[in-house]
């Protein structure tokens, strides 16, 4: 049984009072019971929260009203185990870093494409489809002919344009992301440096799975998503991977029966990126974690399983 229900919304405006705008946001959520990270910054907001249904859809109307946008786009989803462990609200410079100031998406992006057009875009010979997300979030799952940056951070997407898109501004080009917020400011940046035939999934990868079924759909592997389910699949289930607490890389079943994984401590991709130092002090945490489930009581560090 699903006892948790998760809202993920973005929106892009211009937000001067910003800064203001914590402290009723989180009394409005603590009070609820909500948790779940909140992006504030002047360019707008980003959050993905969770609760059980009724208190999560009453926050969600208070918190309309405080940030006064009352057409959020919000994309539900839901999670047998609690996805967020607290309640955390930020004021940031983006509300997702590219790092390339006066980069608007609400004043300039490409085209939005509904999921039930997107495989049309896909199979589009003539258009670069591209995924705008890191490389370990890719590694477990992405749509068919489309291409990785191989990205470590949002950040490094402008240098890979200049160094491998930059040259011809009639390219025609795709880009899709998990909820539509990358791919959204990534659009904003490739039309303010010249490129005029550009598009985006809306809704991302995650309204894609939500509303096409398997059998129509050219996505294949699973969603990396940044909560305790680790990966979600097709009508937004639950996937079979975990995350290493190490280095907070995905892993999966091969991963997990690997000599080098020790859970909570070490995965194959990390194993040996970690000093013996790193390795005790991940140990006595995993003990925590595990002496916790015995006393029946959360752990800031606690295992998704």
């Amino acid at each position: 049984m699903n006892k948790y229900k998760i809202a993920s919304f973005y929106q892009f405006q211009d937000f001067f009072e910003f800064k203001n705008l914590k402290k009723p946001i989180e009394l409005i959520l603590q009070k609820k019971n909500i948790t779940g990270t909140i992006l504030l910054a002047s360019e707008g907001i980003n959050a993905t929260i969770s609760g059980n249904t009724n208190s999560l859809d009453n926050a969600l109307q208070s918190l309309k009203k405080i940030v006064n946008i009352e057409n959020l786009n919000i994309k539900y989803s839901y999670s047998s185990n609690k996805p967020f462990k607290r309640l955390r609200i930020k004021i940031k410079n983006e509300i997702v870093t590219m790092g390339i100031p006066n980069t608007l998406p609400h004043k300039n992006t490409g085209t939005f494409i509904e999921p039930i057009e997107w495989n049309k875009i896909i199979n589009d010979n003539s258009i670069l489809t591209i995924d705008t997300r890191n490389s370990y979030e890719v590694s477990i799952g992405s749509f068919i002919n489309s291409l990785s940056p191989d990205t470590k951070s949002f950040r490094d997407f402008p240098e890979w344009v200049r160094q491998n898109l930059d040259k011809n501004k009639n390219s025609k080009i795709a880009m899709f992301c998990t909820g539509g917020i990358r791919c959204e400011k990534a659009s904003s940046y490739l039309k303010s440096i010249g490129f005029k035939d550009v598009f985006q999934l809306k809704g991302g990868i995650l309204k894609y799975l939500e509303e096409i079924k398997k059998k129509d759909s050219l996505w294949k592997g699973e969603c990396f998503v940044f909560d305790e389910r680790v990966s979600v699949v097709h009508n937004l289930e639950e996937g079979n991977h975990e995350m290493c607490h190490a280095c907070r890389m995905p892993i999966n079943e091969t991963d997990m029966k690997n000599i080098n994984y020790i859970k909570g401590v070490s995965c194959p991709h990390c194993f040996n990126q970690t000093s013996e130092e790193d390795k005790k002090r991940f140990l006595d945490r995993q003990k925590q974690v595990e002496l916790s489930k015995l006393n029946n009581t959360n752990h800031f560090a606690s295992q998704k399983r």
